[in-house]
């Protein structure tokens, strides 16, 4: 596999963010460690906001202020751009 493919497999974290975003979840910084060891949201969501067009809300809780991010309700999905790791998940949710 050439790097470039490994760069944007499916297994990277930017999808994994783009997909739980998709399914209508709500995800933290604590919930990107616990379930894939990653690192970065708060970069990958500001890539996928600005670069894409995604529209992110962002909920800061508790005394620490963690960052909480979800679509905005109401989003149209068919009408998002997907970072290439997540083209897959552009033509509707995985089985």
């Amino acid at each position: 596999m050439s790097r470039h493919n490994q760069f944007y497999s499916s297994e990277t974290q930017a999808f994994w963010a783009a997909k739980a975003l998709v399914e209508g979840r709500t995800i933290s910084h604590k919930t990107e460690i616990r379930e894939v060891r990653g690192w970065r949201l708060a970069a990958i969501c500001e890539r996928l906001r600005k670069r894409y067009g995604w529209p992110i809300e962002v909920d800061y809780r508790g005394a620490e202020r963690f960052a909480y991010y979800r679509l905005k309700p109401g989003t149209d999905l068919k009408s998002l751009r997907y970072p290439p790791s997540a083209k897959a998940l552009a033509s509707g949710p995985a089985a």
